[in-house]
């Protein structure tokens, strides 16, 4: 069933069912910069801001506390991941995911959709649903929006999202075919959800394709659901691409909704994705870099494994005053990374971390400040690659 097929009454039924216990304050605008907050049950989210990603129930190589004394006021978890392993229905057993991963603040769960579009040679899409194979251990599964909901009303997250089709960004045919299938699935994602303690976020597709995406961002508005996500970015359009479609989606989306755009988490396109009125981040990035031994600074990527850092007493970076930066020297972290410790990984995390949520604290600020454009434009000026 695609789009252009749906009943009129279905989909004014759906815009006129606001969800009450989620709305967001618009606090200040500065360009096409937002600051603002959104309300949830397990508290408020100010944005910008930077959501680590705990894709197994666990940020990895960090405790809850350690990611929340950072200042992580969300966290991510994988609808996709967790039915495989340890069940959605295991985890709701245990009190759900804030109880299970001991976090108390917001909790976002993926449906799984770009996990499927990753796994494109194990799974065959049709119009009402996916047919995959397990990557643990090649079993075969069935997932439909009305299933994708079912999981994340099991897991218990805040934030929860509609099942979408994520498509390789440049085929304008099946570009057009997979928007028009998610914005199906969106409108069955709706009438599947039975919790009323969870916003389910819609998410706008349409690869590079600036009149595609004009049209699923007025799809996905009109249907009026807490929160917007914009899927299908960074997953290989050239990044002038990806800001001038940021462009044209803050021409159409709702001002009064947050913005979430998924799976982008480098330091320059957060800066100029702020700029271009996105309100909410995610990304492995940081801690992925972090298992690799590679740190966020403040003038861009720095391998530490480099034996330049051999004898280096200084912090990581000067900058930063989170727990690595204070306490320990880049000659250690090196020696840590050289050994294998597994230390390493916990502490470029913690700093790597770090150093988004500052980035996205620091253009909240901004933005109620009224300095946006400068603070990017010095920001970015800093960004060059350390020798």
């Amino acid at each position: 069933m695609l789009t252009k097929g749906l009943p009129r009454d279905v989909l004014v039924g759906l815009a006129e069912t606001p969800m009450s216990d989620f709305h967001f304050e618009l606090i200040a605008q500065d360009g096409r910069g937002r600051a603002g907050i959104f309300h949830t049950p397990h508290g408020q989210l100010e944005t910008p801001l930077f959501a680590p990603v705990g894709t197994q129930a666990t940020v990895k190589a960090l405790t809850p506390k350690q990611v929340a004394e950072l200042g992580a006021t969300l966290v991510l978890a994988n609808a996709y991941h967790l039915y495989l392993r340890p069940g959605d229905q295991r985890v709701a057993d245990m009190g759900g995911l804030h109880t299970f991963m001991n976090w108390s603040g917001p909790i976002l769960t993926d449906s799984g959709g770009f996990q499927l579009f990753s796994l494109a040679d194990q799974r065959v899409v049709d119009e009402g649903g996916v047919t995959f194979r397990s990557h643990l251990d090649g079993s075969e599964h069935r997932l439909t929006p009305a299933k994708a909901i079912a999981i994340q009303e099991n897991l218990g997250a805040d934030i929860i999202m509609v099942l979408d089709e994520c498509a390789e960004p440049y085929d304008r045919k099946y570009n057009e075919t997979a928007m028009q299938r998610t914005h199906a699935w969106a409108v069955q994602s709706l009438e599947a959800q039975t919790r009323d303690d969870q916003a389910l976020f819609g998410i706008v597709q349409g690869g590079a394709f600036p009149d595609l995406r004009r049209e699923s961002a007025r799809f996905i508005a009109a249907l009026n659901t807490p929160g917007i996500g914009i899927g299908g970015l960074s997953v290989g359009e050239r990044k002038d691409e990806t800001y001038s479609i940021l462009e044209v989606l803050d021409e159409e989306l709702p001002e009064q909704r947050p913005r979430y755009l998924m799976g982008v988490g480098a330091p320059e396109d957060i800066v100029e994705s702020v700029r271009r009125g996105v309100d909410i981040f995610d990304s492995v990035l940081p801690t992925r870099l972090a298992r690799h031994h590679t740190a966020l600074t403040h003038n861009g990527r720095l391998n530490v494994r480099s034996s330049t850092l051999a004898d280096d007493p200084s912090a990581l970076d000067s900058k930063c005053d989170c727990y690595t930066c204070a306490n320990f020297s880049r000659a250690y972290l090196r020696h840590l990374a050289i050994s294998k410790e597994m230390l390493s990984a916990t502490l470029l995390s913690i700093h790597n971390l770090q150093c988004l949520i500052d980035l996205t604290r620091e253009l909240r600020e901004a933005i109620r400040g009224g300095r946006l454009t400068a603070y990017a434009d010095e920001y970015l000026r800093q960004l060059e690659p350390l020798e």
